[in-house]
């Protein structure tokens, strides 16, 4: 009995996985440069949102901290794929989410805001973008900041 509950679990997780993949364009992994410069990734969850993830450094440190600080954000976005009139597709896109800076043995949250602009290529299984990110820095203390970056990111299909 528990075997075909975890089996009816998986199988209704996998259809929504697969309703999600055929709104968007799946699943990309990328670079970014910028204030972080990493690694980028963006999970489409629908035709118009997805979940963007960031993973890198921050070499911009608002508490004079000496050295690099390990930086991950995660932020749900929406799209507007008709802001830019275009024959190419250019969707400009916005959202909200958090961020964690590591320093030492010392850390940071913060919620950001996210306003960015992608070039999709209708023919090619990737984006080239540019973004930015104003932050309200809750621990250790609170204070405001701004990320931003450009980057690219391939898709798996």
């Amino acid at each position: 009995m528990k075997l075909i509950k975890t089996a009816l679990i998986l199988s209704v997780l996998l259809m929504g996985l697969q309703i999600s993949y055929a709104q968007g364009k799946g699943f990309g992994l990328g670079v970014m440069i910028g204030e972080p410069t990493g690694l980028s990734a963006k999970l489409w969850t629908g035709s118009n949102n997805a979940l963007d993830f960031g993973l890198g450094w921050s070499f911009i440190n608002r508490h004079n901290d000496s050295g690099s600080n390990l930086h991950f954000h995660m932020d749900y976005l929406w799209h507007a794929w008709n802001a830019i009139n275009s024959v190419e597709r250019f969707p400009v896109y916005y959202g909200i989410g958090g961020r964690f800076k590591s320093r030492g043995d010392d850390g940071s949250i913060a919620i950001r805001g996210v306003l960015g602009v992608a070039w999709m290529p209708r023919e090619n299984p990737f984006d080239i973008f540019i973004e930015v990110a104003p932050s309200l820095e809750l621990t250790p203390s609170t204070g405001f900041g701004i990320d931003a970056a450009l980057g690219a990111r391939f898709y798996f299909r």
